[in-house]
């Protein structure tokens, strides 16, 4: 039996085809966008938190005059929220640090990209954070997708806390230690740079010890419940030069072990 479309069969069977191409592109779009780890199908709650995101980023470009766009899409992209406790969401994207028990706290969202950005990292290096925390900047350096990360974290709740989490959004090839951080992960040293996320009241010679020729380490230094001052140490031929990089407030540095301490060198 031979079948003979009309012209307005053959337009409905055209109008179905465009819509299925618009429906499937929409569908990879979408899928593409998504984080890793996280449900593509956004509820309305997803979405207000992805908005937040993204002021979150364009305030601290302009405030804070952050020029990485590799850093700026991690921070678009890493749901802070789910670092925070959960009666703390609301406040998940406002520029402040906050706590997350333990005494300790989740940095800033413009700090962890600041301190990122100033680490200056290349495709295939391999960093180290002191102070695994939250997980959050652990996450911010992952999903950076081009350099090896390393993190340790002295408190056992917290860095149980901090793998569930990066492991549920998909950041398995984290390497995470549960171990006093002030003496760092020789057994992998040494790192092209070092992020320290609390602040001891003297540098520590175990990362310097730690630290690859040509790294940097950016690393909060000062007494406890006061300001302390943001230095960037970087190693040039086998000498450390130092920079301030102005004043900043974080929580001190846990250790268990005897302090190393190193003389802070005339900044440059």
């Amino acid at each position: 039996m031979k079948i003979t479309l009309k012209p307005l069969h053959i337009f409905l069977l055209l109008l179905c085809a465009i819509a299925l191409i618009l429906l499937f592109t929409k569908f990879l779009t979408k899928e593409a966008a998504t984080p890793k780890g996280i449900d593509s199908e956004a509820t309305p709650d997803e979405e207000e938190y992805q908005a937040q995101r993204y002021a979150m980023a364009e305030r601290a470009r302009q405030q804070f005059d952050l020029k990485n766009t590799d850093v700026l899409r991690a921070v678009q992209t890493i749901p802070r929220h789910l670092f925070v406790p959960e009666n703390l969401r609301d406040l998940a994207y406002s520029d402040a640090a906050l706590p997350i028990g333990f005494g300790q706290t989740i940095s800033a969202p413009y700090m962890a990209a600041w301190m990122t950005e100033e680490l200056e990292l290349q495709p295939g290096e391999r960093v180290l954070e002191i102070g695994t925390g939250s997980g959050y900047q652990a996450a911010v350096l992952a999903e950076l997708g081009y350099v090896e990360v390393y993190s340790v974290e002295i408190i056992p709740e917290l860095a149980e806390r901090a793998a569930t989490i990066l492991d549920e959004l998909g950041y398995q090839g984290l390497h995470l230690r549960q171990s006093d951080g002030y003496f760092g992960w020789e057994e992998f040293a040494p790192f092209d740079a070092i992020i320290v996320t609390a602040a001891p009241d003297h540098l520590p010679a175990p990362l310097v010890q730690q630290l690859a020729e040509g790294g940097r380490m950016l690393i909060p230094i000062g007494p406890t419940g006061s300001y302390q001052t943001m230095w960037k140490f970087r190693k040039d031929g086998g000498q450390i030069k130092a920079y301030n990089l102005g004043g900043v407030v974080f929580v001190p540095l846990v250790s268990a072990g005897e302090p190393q301490p190193l003389k802070i060198p005339t900044p440059d």
